[in-house]
């Protein structure tokens, strides 16, 4: 197996660091890599924010689900689908006064431009992961950062054409970090179809979570009533708390960019 594979198929979420800073040197490695990124048509639809503010470490501990460790993490970097810059631009070329003459309306950002920016941004993370695993530093997502908009909005001076999709917590991986086990993927099978999406059925199903099932039933306490994987994570995840405060706080940032 190659290096390249090697990181790839090793690497975990990792949430608890070293208390050792990562360097400037290191830190311009990642990002060079990272700007690297596929990018749609070139445009580079996003922008990253470092947070070193240590109170806004804080904030974000709170609200992206009240998670300690974001506050310690020694590099928290926030990648934002950005059509504001590319908006902006536009308006500065003055395509708005060209728009006139040809007897149409200046086009704004909408959801189509919305998605494609978010893909731009979590290919360029996604690419920061790697390059930091490659350089013997974990990292965790923080998907979190989609509640609580209107906090995250005044927090870092947000414009309507930019969307928090993620945030990224760096650190040197503890001894039992690195020891940790890797978390179980599903079967490839259950994954990976060939020309055309296929539904599961119920023994497919049974079979796929299987060990989750067997770990659910040796886990001990469960919530009332709940007497399977299904039901338990429907609770847990999809209708829990911060689900709700995600489907709400996107609801607001998708009529701040629609209203842009």
């Amino acid at each position: 197996m190659n290096k390249v594979m090697q990181v790839i198929r090793n690497r975990k979420s990792v949430r608890v660091y070293e208390k050792r800073q990562i360097s400037d040197e290191v830190k311009q490695e990642i990002l060079r890599a990272t700007l690297r990124a596929p990018t749609a048509g070139n445009m580079m639809l996003y922008s990253i924010i470092e947070v070193k503010d240590q109170a806004a470490k804080d904030t974000l501990a709170k609200t992206c689900d009240n998670q300690p460790f974001i506050a310690k993490a020694p590099l928290v970097l926030l990648f934002l689908a950005d059509y504001q810059r590319w908006h902006d631009f536009f308006l500065v070329s003055d395509v708005e006064g060209l728009c006139e003459q040809r007897g149409r309306p200046l086009q704004k950002p909408e959801e189509g431009d919305l998605f494609l920016a978010c893909c731009d941004a979590l290919i360029a993370a996604q690419t920061a992961v790697i390059a930091a695993e490659s350089l013997g530093i974990g990292s965790c997502y923080i998907g979190d950062i989609m509640e609580n908009y209107e906090t995250h909005r005044a927090l870092f001076k947000l414009p309507p054409y930019t969307f928090p999709i993620c945030l990224l917590c760096f650190g040197y991986p503890t001894q039992h970090q690195r020891e940790r086990p890797l978390t179980p993927r599903f079967a490839q099978r259950f994954i990976v179809f060939e020309n055309d999406y296929r539904r599961l059925d119920e023994d497919e199903f049974s079979e796929m979570f299987a060990d989750m099932q067997e770990r659910m039933r040796k886990g001990g306490e469960k919530p009332e009533g709940v007497r399977n994987y299904g039901q338990l994570m429907y609770f847990r995840k999809f209708d829990a708390d911060f689900s709700r405060e995600m489907r709400r706080s996107v609801r607001v940032m998708l009529q701040a960019w629609k209203g842009g």
